[in-house]
């Protein structure tokens, strides 16, 4: 079977694909990613074959002139997915869809979409797993008439805010009624003769790799094929330090490539976090990019500031971690029974937050209401409460119940096959 990976250039959302990607090499099937030039290094790194595609997208130099709490704390559209349907109007979703769609979703696909489509075509692959809004990946395989999966780094926002917007849609007149995403990704998928549908936004079935605990509802319609959330961080080399055990509790604190690309509101949010940790009986490893820590200056004596160690192998050392909210970083320290303080920055960060709170795994601390004392405190208790250490030891235990990668590369050859 010739499968084919696309996603936008994004390297957490890639990373979080690669062990399903190897997985189906293991077992034999012929496997590609395609993406734009900027992702090139970064697949080639982890032995994949690497296609480049269209040119590389803005997003992040757009972007930059944001502040991420300030502007996406009610991120456009997804700001209000845990709340009850009739607290989410029309105007809201709406407004939303305008704002989204030119905003991100045409900013990525479009650079790629011509160049993915000649691809698929040419290479006539079985399968296309595309990443949660790569939707060009969709279009691409129905172009060709392949299969195609769609492929989420958390949980399924996207879905949901789709069928409460086709839902207040159907309740207004007809001549009000205007679908921002249809109208684009149809006038996009007419262009090589696809017929635009639901099954461009939602893939024929969706890969979904965290447990029952970190859902969100979605339509019964839609097929989701669970998987387990194997941990990668790209190619990396596991430090002597990191080999041997602790002399006394060790706190992980990362914020992620996204927020720390904030150059004053990721380092500012850095040195407090840093402040906060430091009069705690604890040693503190705290990643941070070179050029960041220049721009940091002196940090307290119980940190340990390194450039880069992969988290997969600090979370196991560590007896709770400090961070964003960023999926990929909360998964891999829940996949080690991690208990997690989060001080969550955007779009989907404060509802992932909020959802293990409510299970006893981590603390919460809004962005806004934090200070040195407010984050000693709740990482004290991490500390000193064993009942957040339970709870994440059961958000470990039912992730591992889910299906391995090369439980679900089986799976996905039926898919293909049907």
């Amino acid at each position: 079977m010739r499968v084919l990976l696309t996603v936008a250039a994004e390297k957490p959302h890639f990373l979080g694909m690669v062990p399903l990607a190897w997985a189906l090499r293991a077992a034999g099937h012929e496997v590609r990613v395609a993406s734009q030039p900027a992702l090139g290094p970064t697949v080639a790194a982890t032995g994949l074959p690497f296609v480049p595609v269209g040119r590389d997208h803005g997003f992040w130099r757009t972007m930059k002139v944001f502040d991420l709490h300030d502007t996406l704390n009610d991120a456009p559209l997804f700001g209000r997915v845990t709340a009850p349907d009739d607290e989410v109007s029309w105007e809201y979703l709406l407004e939303g869809y305008r704002t989204v769609v030119p905003w991100w979703w045409r900013m990525v696909n479009d650079p790629m979409e011509q160049d993915l489509v000649a691809l698929c075509r040419e290479w006539r692959p079985d399968l296309v797993v595309w990443g949660s809004v790569s939707f060009a990946g969709a279009i691409a395989a129905q172009a060709c008439g392949a299969a195609h999966v769609r492929y989420l780094w958390g949980a399924d926002i996207f879905a949901r805010t789709r069928r409460r917007f086709l839902a207040r849609m159907a309740e207004q007149p007809p001549a009000e009624r205007e679908d921002p995403l249809a109208a684009w990704l149809g006038a996009r998928a007419a262009r090589h003769g696809v017929e635009y549908s639901e099954t461009l936004v939602h893939g024929q079935a969706t890969i979904e790799q965290i447990p029952a605990s970190l859902r969100v509802p979605t339509p019964h319609d839609l097929t989701y094929l669970p998987m387990r959330y194997v941990p990668y961080n790209g190619r990396a080399v596991v430090p002597h330090w990191l080999r041997t055990p602790p002399e006394r509790p060790r706190i992980a604190l990362t914020l992620g490539t996204t927020l720390m690309g904030q150059d004053s509101g990721g380092r500012a949010l850095f040195r407090a976090l840093l402040e906060g940790l430091a009069g705690l009986d604890a040693e503190v490893v705290a990643t941070l990019p070179a050029r960041e820590q220049d721009a940091l200056g002196p940090v307290p004596a119980n940190t340990r500031l390194t450039e880069y160690v992969p988290l997969h192998a600090l979370a196991p050392t560590c007896d709770a971690m400090v961070d964003h909210g960023g999926w990929g970083t909360v998964l891999t320290g829940l996949a080690h029974g991690v208990p997690q303080v989060i001080v969550p920055s955007w779009f989907d960060d404060p509802m992932l937050a909020d959802m293990l709170a409510d299970g006893g795994a981590a603390i919460t601390v809004p962005h806004r209401a934090m200070t040195a004392e407010t984050i000693s405190r709740s990482a004290s208790r991490l500390l000193d409460d064993p009942s957040f250490a339970r709870g994440a030891a059961g958000v470990r235990e039912a992730m591992a119940a889910l299906p391995s990668p090369a439980e679900l590369a089986d799976a996905l050859v039926g898919l293909t096959r049907g």
